[in-house]
């Protein structure tokens, strides 16, 4: 007897399994309040070395314990399944996003499945979807050492072997298989935020543990007219005052793979606004469109939603709850390694311990009154006290906990070089106002 639902019932059945497993791990209190890794190359910022930050596989399980309450699979996903298969644990993160799942009900994916395969180990590039402003590439991973620490460093080059000038971000891959042949799984989300994507794309591995430099890499072309002429740019050019701070909401452009929201911060500000909290979409259904992040530029910032491009609402309110801003005279700090002390800067930040490893600099802070912060501590212009000019290597933080203390910590690539005190620029910090708003997005124009 056959069944035309069989196979979607099948994959609910598979699909809830991954669910329950995540569901029976334990998340320790120290595993949750580990950084988050992310691949960031920002060619706008004049950096000479990419920021990193690090997460854990158990971070991902708890995206997924958030996002995968109810499973329901349409036919349009069961065929996106099947063109990927083995990889119903990666479709279950991406199920926390609308868009993304709309756009793959218009068949948006780009099916590539393209493996390096030496050394016993093998990565694939299972497939891609992207748009102008976004590609989520899925990959695949077997054999590989050391791939539950994820010691291994991501590239993106175009079809002239140069570096993307693009943001883009990977968490820890999951485990699909424990057998003989050990094989993860995960997404790289990337962001063409000052440029367009490549007509070739080529993803590398590498291990950064390996003297031999061993890596993978997998070359690929991207089709270009799935999503050609699909951009939709929405005017608002509404001015709101919070806090005494005066904010532009400038306009709304939708692609199929999310909703970037323009906003241009006052340059008369009193205070560096680095953020406005608890921000989302809200249709006239209730429903609420999430953001997952955001690009911060010198006087402004482009907000990233789930897209609605598939289905446009009736009525769309932008929300938040209130500011993350420092005011612009406490942004520059001086750090001194012979006495653990810092000039300038909040009050509320202390210097808890400054070390050295290898050739680098790791620096541990706490910040005070930081209740609910949804964002973290770093810094740019980091200089020595001749002038000489330091990277950022790595950051991460753990959110407040009882007493509205938050902890950071900061990397400083070879920082035993500087001579005298460091100078640094704060460029983002754990503090929050409460003053919430409210404002509609004129869809229908």
């Amino acid at each position: 007897m056959t069944n035309e639902h069989h196979p979607f019932e099948a994959l609910e059945e598979r699909l809830q399994a991954r669910k329950t497993e995540y569901d029976a791990m334990s998340v320790p209190d120290a595993a949750a309040s580990r950084a988050v890794r992310a691949g960031i190359e920002q060619a706008s910022r004049k950096r000479k070395s990419r920021l990193r930050w690090l997460t854990s596989s158990i971070s991902a399980a708890a995206i997924i314990l958030l996002f995968t309450g109810c499973i329901r699979v349409s036919p349009a996903f069961a065929s996106f399944v099947e063109q990927l298969p083995g990889m119903e644990g990666v479709v279950s993160l991406i199920r926390q996003d609308k868009g993304l799942m709309m756009a793959i009900d218009q068949s948006l994916l780009q099916k590539v499945g393209i493996t390096d395969e030496h050394d016993g180990g093998s990565v694939t590039v299972e497939g891609i979807i992207t748009d102008e402003s976004r590609m989520v590439i899925f990959y695949k991973i077997k054999n590989m050492k050391d791939t539950e620490k994820f010691d291994y460093d991501i590239d993106l080059l175009d079809e002239n072997g140069k570096h993307l000038p693009v943001a883009f971000s990977y968490s820890s891959p999951k485990p699909v298989s424990e057998s003989e042949s050990p094989t993860y799984e995960d997404i790289i989300d990337v962001s063409f935020n000052e440029s367009l994507p490549p007509d070739q794309l080529t993803v590398v591995f590498k291990n950064r543990l390996e003297k031999t430099n061993n890596t993978w890499k997998i070359t690929f072309p991207v089709d270009h007219t799935l999503t050609k002429n699909m951009k939709k740019v929405i005017p608002v050019n509404q001015t709101i005052t919070l806090d005494g701070q005066r904010f532009t909401v400038e306009q709304a452009t939708l692609y199929p793979t999310r909703l970037v929201l323009d906003i241009q911060y006052d340059a008369n500000n009193s205070k560096k606004i680095f953020g406005i909290r608890d921000l989302q979409l809200v249709d006239e259904q209730g429903r609420a469109w999430r953001t997952d992040g955001a690009s911060i530029g010198g006087y402004g910032t482009s907000v990233f939603f789930e897209s609605m491009y598939f289905s446009i609402p009736k009525k769309l309110t932008l929300q938040a709850s209130g500011l993350s801003a420092l005011d612009k005279d406490k942004l520059m700090i001086k750090v001194d390694p012979s006495s653990n002390k810092i000039e300038g800067g909040p009050q509320e930040l202390t210097l808890l311990d400054y070390k050295t490893k290898g050739k680098d600099t790791i620096m541990h802070f706490s910040a005070a009154d930081a209740e609910n912060a949804t964002s973290g501590l770093s810094f740019t212009n980091i200089k020595d006290s001749t002038g000489k000019d330091f990277d950022m290597k790595e950051s991460g933080w753990s959110p407040s906990g009882e007493h509205g203390t938050a902890e950071a910590w900061v990397t400083i690539s070879n920082g035993t070089a500087a001579k005298g005190k460091l100078s640094m620029e704060i460029y983002s910090y754990p503090v929050q106002s409460r003053s919430p708003f409210s404002l509609e997005i004129p869809v229908n124009k």
